[in-house]
Formats: C-alpha cells, structure tokens, sequence
C-alpha cells in the first residue's frame, strides 16, 4: 500500500504525517506538492495540519482550489481512502468532500492539549473492536468548532458518519464531534492529531491504531501484521 501526504504552502505537519506512516508503520510514502494534478498510485492520501496558506479567508478556503485537490476528489470518488488531520479536515469541508464546517473555538482561544476521546462505531474501520472504546490523542487548533444544520447533524448521526467525539469539548463543537466521515466510508477528518501520537516519547501511541483502522478499510491485513 502505498501513502501519499500533500504539501501546501503553510502546511506544518507535512513531515509529522510522513513519519506516522513511514516510521510508524513502515509504509511506502511520499510527498505530494500542491500544485500536482496526480496523486500517482497512492492507496490513500493525507491532507496534513498546519496553517495552509497562512489561514487567510478561512482555514482551508484557499487550499480547496488547490490543482492538487481535483486530483484527490478523483482519488475519492474511485473509493481510494482520504485521511484530512486539523487543517486538513477543514480542507475537506471546504472541498465538499466532508459536510460540514469548522469554525473559531467557542473559547476564542488557541488549545493544545491532550484529548480523552470516545470512539464511535462509525462503519467497517471506525469501531470499538478494532480501536477501542476511547483514545488519547493531542489537538492544537483555533479553530476547531465543529458546525452543521440540524439536518446534517441528524444524517450524520443516522448514517453512523461520527467518529469520534471530545470526552471533555475543549472547543464548543457541536455534539462534541472531533471526526467524521463521509457517506460511502472513504473519506475521514478529524481534528486530533494521530501522527502526534505513536512515538514512546508522545503522549499515547494511539495514534497508530487509528492509521491502522483507516488503511484497515481497503487492507485488512494491516491489523494482522500489528498484532
């Protein structure tokens, strides 16, 4: 399986999703620069955190016309696995590839902590079986407030599209919700970090169950060779 992590202007955590894979998973991985039209033979792309084009309109909305972003609605709209981490989450929803948008903190304020969070059973990939009930893994975001119509907010908890949720909202999300995905299963964002989490020296190593869980969805066998 191969692993493709975009870069776009801004972008600061292009190196640390590399390393989640590369390192952490021993995974073939490469760059993708943000003014490519191919995704080449990546199995799944990352659209990584950081402050893509400095945040300037609003997180993600300058990204989004990114020529690298035709490439991935192509990727997704073939079933290929789409992993969008904090900025990367809110380029998603501002591509339309998740609903929804990400707004300023509640608290107007900048948080950077360590998140308890409760994992939903949210299809083949996203359940307590493979990851467990909860996870610890960091945030560190301004703007991180989850929105939605209570229309949306209904299909997503009807469709069973919730990933996971704030145990303690650091952020004023609506219903606490820290990650979604997609109706057909492909496509997720989340606000935390895993890549800020697998290393012995991070707070949690569970960052490396939640990469295991997406990739998990087209390659079982990724479960087999953790185990």
């Amino acid at each position: 399986m191969n692993i493709a992590v975009l870069q776009f202007p801004g972008s600061n955590c292009d190196q640390d999703a590399f390393h989640l894979f590369s390192s952490g998973l021993g995974l073939p991985t490469s760059y993708v620069w943000h003014k490519d039209t191919s995704v080449g033979g990546a199995d799944l792309v990352v659209v990584p955190g950081g402050f893509s084009y400095g945040d300037y309109l609003r997180c993600g909305a300058i990204a989004r016309f990114s020529p690298v972003m035709g490439a991935v609605r192509e990727h997704a709209e073939r079933g290929g696995l789409v992993l969008g981490i904090c900025n990367g989450f809110q380029i998603l929803c501002e591509a339309g590839l998740l609903p929804g948008a990400l707004i300023r903190n509640s608290s107007l304020e900048y948080r950077c902590m360590t998140c308890e969070l409760v994992v939903e059973e949210a299809g083949p990939a996203f359940n307590t079986r493979l990851i467990g009930k909860r996870v610890s893994l960091p945030i560190g975001h301004g703007e991180g407030n989850f929105r939605i119509d209570a229309a949306g907010l209904e299909r997503l908890e009807s469709n069973h599209q919730v990933l996971l949720r704030y145990a303690e909202n650091p952020n004023g999300s609506l219903s606490s919700i820290a990650g979604i995905r997609n109706e057909e299963g492909n496509v997720f964002g989340m606000m935390p970090h895993p890549d800020r989490a697998f290393e012995r020296f991070h707070p949690s190593q569970d960052g490396l169950v939640v990469a295991r869980a997406v990739l998990s969805l087209r390659f079982p066998e990724i479960l087999r060779e953790s185990a």
